[in-house]
């Protein structure tokens, strides 16, 4: 089952059913009015909801309509809870390498997690606001989950039942602000502004055996003014799954319906498959000897991320945003 939100609707959106092929929808206010309203009351909406999915698949649903992801906010078009990881160690890795900086004491071991801004997330088609050039704008492709409630103290091995919904992340990130804010030792705040998410969440099922119940095993795609700049694949080099980020946030407190846990930026230990950011490509020349070449995104360009399955389909519609200046108030 495949799970959009409408723009209209107010700031929850307008809650979405999408066929397989990402071609035709359906609202469905008289099951759920909001993707938050069915995951608050999952057991009870998703049988139904499947049944809407599997007519919608068939064609036999009247009141279909063409699927458009212009017209989509972010699935969750804000959450109560937004928690990101970085599972990829070869990205951190080569991050602090480049910079001269060791890896975190026991990163082998426990997950690195921020919690981020939740109260406005980008749709896959809306353009990313940019004040000043100089901030240094990146994208990082990630993937997703977003989650039912989990109880404080869940231990991994329990965690997984909980994964509602996959999908891919755009994390905004504002490079050349980062190092004076964790200077500070209070960590993100100004340097991550909203995130974008794709147009669909897809139900763990939905991915067939791409999906091992922690990972997802299919290859993340960046591109910057349609030049690919990597496709590792999610599934490997991922040192802690979806269970593993889970437990570690709910180690010391409850998690609602609806928190998002995000992968961190999708890296793998072969650089030839290219970088899900442009951090990382930077680091990659500079530790190739070289001074980083790769610029930082500028107005007008754009990006894309996107996951195919192995027969070439798009599984959860692809992130199509372009940079445009954003002039702040007087």
């Amino acid at each position: 089952m495949k799970l959009a939100s409408l723009k209209r609707g107010g700031r929850d959106g307008a809650l979405l059913v999408v066929d397989r092929a990402l071609t035709r929808a359906v609202a469905v206010p008289e099951i759920a009015p909001t993707l938050q309203a069915a995951l608050d009351d999952w057991e009870h909406v998703c049988p139904t909801l499947e049944t809407v999915s599997k007519q919608l698949n068939a064609s036999d649903v009247e009141n279909a309509f063409p699927f458009d992801p212009g017209e989509l906010a972010a699935p969750l078009p804000r959450a109560f809870h937004w928690v990101d990881g970085s599972a990829y160690l070869d990205h951190m890795r080569r991050l602090r390498q480049a910079r001269g900086a060791p890896m975190p004491p026991d990163s082998d071991r426990v997950p690195l997690v921020y919690q981020g801004g939740s109260d406005r997330f980008l749709g896959p088609c809306d353009p990313i606001p940019l004040v000043d050039e100089s901030w240094g704008l990146d994208f990082e492709a990630e993937v997703a989950v977003i989650t039912g409630d989990v109880d404080q103290g869940s231990p991994a091995e329990r965690v997984g039942e909980s994964i509602r919904l996959v999908m891919l992340v755009n994390d905004v990130s504002l490079r050349n602000l980062i190092p004076a804010e964790l200077a500070k030792g209070f960590g993100f705040y100004q340097s991550k502004p909203a995130s974008a998410f794709s147009p669909v969440a897809a139900t763990p099922d939905e991915l067939g055996d791409a999906w091992d119940g922690a990972r997802v095993h299919l290859g993340l795609e960046s591109r910057v003014n349609d030049k690919l700049l990597g496709r590792p694949e999610a599934g490997e080099d991922m040192a802690f799954g979806f269970p593993d980020l889970i437990a570690h946030a709910a180690r010391t407190r409850v998690l609602g319906a609806g928190t998002i846990v995000g992968s961190g930026t999708v890296a793998n230990h072969d650089p030839a498959r290219g970088s899900s950011c442009i951090a990382e490509a930077r680091a990659l020349e500079t530790l190739d000897g070289g001074e980083p070449l790769t610029p930082y995104l500028r107005t007008g360009d754009r990006i894309r991320i996107e996951m195919v399955d192995r027969d070439g389909r798009s599984v959860f519609g692809a992130i199509e945003q372009e940079v445009i200046r954003s002039v702040t108030p007087d």
